[in-house]
């Protein structure tokens, strides 16, 4: 069962989709559909956090998870049909590529099946690894199908990029390819029309991350922001996770950053890394909520489509990526929550 002819869903999105019973926690509904493509071989890559690195110890005849839940298989002709049939809940599909030799071709196709078929806007998240000629196969790609392109850098710096994607672990993937091919997706699909996908708690300082935040937007991209969640198996199982604090400040940054209301420059950070001072008032902006929420690519109504419910944490922990607008009291939470952990200058 491999790619093209078959692909892997979410488990939130086979829910949607009614290949499983499942309700989400509150009532939220998945917005956006993302797939992945699937080969025996797996993925070439290695990376320390990832469900899908090769060299993950898993039992025989375990179903590999990815974001410590299954992504089951399902044929593509189905997908596509009951994709037709959710009467407009979904507002755009993902197609992931993965690190393998077949995965560029058949992303496209995927790509052009489901603009054909669905009439949804879909998104390309590529591996630039496998982009030899970065400009003229992004062009291929936007001729296939899609209007958006993400691009997983997920770790802050270059030195953590190598420790956990390349000579770390033994890795494929390089950080100045990554960047370059970034920059080529900005110029073939637009300014806005590019998005990468930063983890935090991978052992960056909140100004690494801030940085690396606005080093993006200044190039035509926005960020789509995750929080670290331990993978078993993995070399990072054991690895805690981001506190709320840290990860609420840079929610606050991104958000700041990307909406054009101020830059990480005017940001003042303690010794630590920590953000004191955002360079703009901010208590209309947490009022609002609209920082704290899953931060993905738009649907055809300018919102966030690529809403994940769920995608962070267990849906009996508090709510780290909100898949919908938070509430009162969860506002207040997230009070709470941005000074957590945070050090004063003495």
């Amino acid at each position: 069962m491999e790619s093209p002819e078959y692909v892997q869903t979410s488990l939130a999105a086979a829910i949607t989709l009614g290949f499983v019973p499942g309700r989400f926690r509150r009532g939220a509904k998945l917005t956006g559909l993302n797939l992945l493509l699937t080969y025996e071989e797996g993925c070439l890559g290695r990376c320390s956090y990832c469900g899908l690195n090769r060299g993950r110890e898993v039992s025989a005849g375990e179903m590999r998870t990815f974001i410590r839940v299954k992504w089951p298989i399902y044929p593509l002709e189905e997908v596509i049909a009951r994709t037709k049939a959710t009467d407009g809940q979904l507002k755009r599909v993902c197609v992931s590529m993965i690190t393998h030799r077949r995965a560029f071709a058949d992303m496209n196709y995927v790509i052009g099946r489901f603009h054909r078929e669905t009439g949804l806007p879909v998104s390309a998240l590529i591996s630039p690894t496998m982009f030899r000629r970065p400009g003229q196969m992004l062009a291929e790609t936007k001729a296939a199908g899609a209007d958006m392109a993400g691009i997983a850098i997920d770790a802050a710096t270059p030195e953590l990029f190598d420790r956990h994607r390349r000579r770390g672990v033994g890795g494929p993937h390089r950080w100045e390819h990554y960047w370059e091919t970034m920059e080529a997706a900005v110029e073939v699909f637009g300014p806005g029309k590019v998005g990468i996908h930063l983890i935090v708690g991978l052992g960056e300082t909140e100004q690494e991350m801030i940085e690396t935040i606005q080093r993006a937007h200044d190039l035509g991209a926005h960020t789509h922001l995750f929080s670290f969640f331990p993978e078993g198996g993995t070399p990072l199982d054991d690895w805690p996770q981001p506190s709320y604090g840290q990860y609420r400040r840079v929610q606050l940054a991104r958000y700041i950053i990307n909406e054009g209301y101020g830059r990480a420059e005017a940001m003042i950070f303690n010794t630590a890394g920590q953000v004191l001072d955002f360079g703009v008032e901010t208590e209309d902006l947490v009022a609002e909520g609209l920082a704290f929420m899953t931060s993905g690519c738009p649907g055809e109504d300018g919102c966030v489509a690529c809403n994940r419910p769920f995608g962070n944490e267990r849906p009996s922990r508090p709510i780290r990526n909100y898949p919908f607008p938070p509430e009162l009291e969860d506002i207040e939470l997230i009070r709470r929550q941005l000074r957590e952990g945070l050090m004063t200058e003495p």
